[in-house]
């Protein structure tokens, strides 16, 4: 579970880069796209990772 998260901050690292390449060049729907795509990413991750009011996070629960 670990590698899947990295690889989803990895690209939305990426997606976030080549929004900026895109919005430089002036292609700007496509480039607010990859940002939200990335947003969409990040706010995966952090329900996956941050821990609710228990102190338990959803990467750490166990299956039942």
């Amino acid at each position: 579970m670990d590698t899947a998260l990295s690889i989803v901050v990895l690209g939305a690292v990426a997606l976030v880069l080549g929004a900026v390449a895109l919005w430089r060049r002036g292609v700007r729907r496509q480039a607010l796209l990859m940002l939200l795509l990335a947003a969409i990413a990040a706010v995966n991750v952090a329900i996956w990772v941050v821990p609710n009011g228990a102190g338990r996070a959803l990467v750490n629960a166990k299956p039942q």
